[in-house]
C-alpha cells in the first residue's frame, strides 16, 4: 500500500477518534466541518468533473431533510427509513429536472439552478404535511457521536465515489464534457445520460447530508433546508482547495471552516465577508485551488500568481 494511501487512513483513523478524546464542542463542530466537506465533495461531482456550476444542490440537501423530516414526522417511521426517503426525494427531483436544466450551459445553467432553489423553497412553505413556514420538529436523539460518525461515514463514502469517477471511464466522460462538450458528443460520449448520471449522484449524497442535519438539529424550515448561501459554500470550498480532484474539496472545506469559526469568534462581522474575498482570490490567483499550488509552483516559482493573473488580463 502506497504511502499516501497510508496517511488517508490514518487521517480517517484520527477523524474517528475525535469523539473519544474530543470535547462535547469539538464534535459539534466537527459534525459541521464534515457535512460541509460531503456537501461540497457532492458538488465536486458535477462541478468539477462536469463544468456545470450548479447552485442547487440545496434544494436537495433540502428534500433529503424534509423527507427525512416527513417520514419520521408525520410517517413514524425510523430514522434510517425516512433517510431513504429523503435521499428517493432527492434523485427523482434530480431525474425530474435535470433533462431540461442540463440542456443549458454556463450561466444560463446556474441561473435556472438557483431559480429551482427559489421555487423549491416556495413550494415546501405551502405544504401543510410539510409544516409550511413553520417547520417540523422532530424527535430529539441525545448523542452527538453518532452524528459524527454518520457524518463521517458519508464523506469517506462520498469520496471513494470521486476517487472511482477519477479513474474510471464514466469519469473520463465527464472531463470531456467539461473540456468541450460538444467533442465529447462527437467522439461518442452519451452526454444527456452523463451528466444525468451525475447530478443524480451529488443529489444523492447532498440529502444524505440533509437527513443527518436535520435530525441533528431537530428542527428544519424552508428558509434553513434551502438556505442559498450553503451552496454558495460549497462552491467556494471547492474552488480553495481544488475544483475536478479527489481531496481538493475535503482540503477546502476543512480549511475554511477553521478559519471562519476563527473569525466568527474573534470578528463576527469579518466571517461573512471572507467567504467573498476567498473566491475571489482563489479565482484570480489560483484557480486549480490549494491541490494545484504546489505544482504551479513546481513549474512557474515565483511566476504562478502573475501568470494566472495574465491569463485574466488583470
Amino acid at each position: 500500500m502506497t504511502t499516501g494511501r497510508w496517511l488517508v487512513i490514518s487521517c480517517v483513523a484520527a477523524l474517528a477518534a475525535v469523539p473519544l478524546l474530543g470535547s462535547a464542542t469539538m464534535v459539534q463542530y466537527g459534525i459541521s466541518a464534515l457535512s460541509i466537506a460531503a456537501l461540497a465533495q457532492a458538488w465536486n461531482i458535477l462541478g468539477g468533473y462536469t463544468g456545470y456550476a450548479s447552485f442547487g444542490n440545496s434544494v436537495f440537501y433540502g428534500l433529503g431533510a424534509y423527507g427525512t423530516a416527513i417520514a419520521m414526522v408525520d410517517g413514524h417511521q425510523s430514522f434510517g427509513v425516512g433517510l431513504g426517503c429523503g435521499v428517493a426525494l432527492a434523485v427523482a427531483c434530480a431525474w425530474l429536472f435535470g433533462g431540461p436544466i442540463l440542456r443549458l450551459r454556463g450561466p444560463y445553467f446556474a441561473i435556472a439552478t438557483l431559480g429551482l432553489s427559489g421555487a423549491m423553497s416556495a413550494v415546501v412553505s405551502n405544504l401543510g404535511f410539510a409544516g409550511k413556514n413553520v417547520g417540523l420538529i422532530l424527535p430529539l436523539y441525545r448523542g452527538d457521536e453518532l452524528f459524527y460518525e454518520l457524518s463521517l461515514a458519508l464523506l469517506v463514502l462520498c469520496t471513494l465515489a470521486v476517487a472511482w469517477i477519477a479513474r474510471s471511464r464514466f469519469g473520463a466522460g465527464l472531463v470531456a464534457i467539461r473540456e468541450n462538450e460538444d467533442a465529447a458528443l462527437v467522439m461518442g460520449v452519451n452526454t444527456p445520460r452523463y451528466k444525468a448520471l451525475a447530478l443524480m449522484l451529488a443529489a444523492g449524497f447532498s440529502a444524505v447530508a440533509g437527513g443527518i442535519h436535520a435530525y441533528w438539529s431537530t428542527f428544519i424550515d424552508p428558509a434553513s433546508a434551502f438556505d442559498s448561501t450553503l451552496n454558495v459554500k460549497m462552491v467556494i470550498m471547492t474552488v480553495f482547495g481544488g475544483p475536478g480532484t479527489v481531496l481538493g474539496p475535503i482540503v477546502g472545506a476543512f480549511s475554511l471552516s477553521a478559519i471562519s469559526e476563527l473569525l466568527a469568534s474573534q470578528l463576527s462581522t469579518m466571517a461573512s465577508a471572507f467567504y467573498g474575498l476567498v473566491i475571489v482570490l482563489a479565482v484570480v490567483f489560483m484557480p486549480g485551488g490549494l491541490m494545484e499550488l504546489g505544482r504551479g509552483f513546481r513549474r512557474g516559482g515565483r511566476h504562478y500568481f502573475l501568470d494566472n493573473m495574465r491569463r485574466f488580463r488583470l
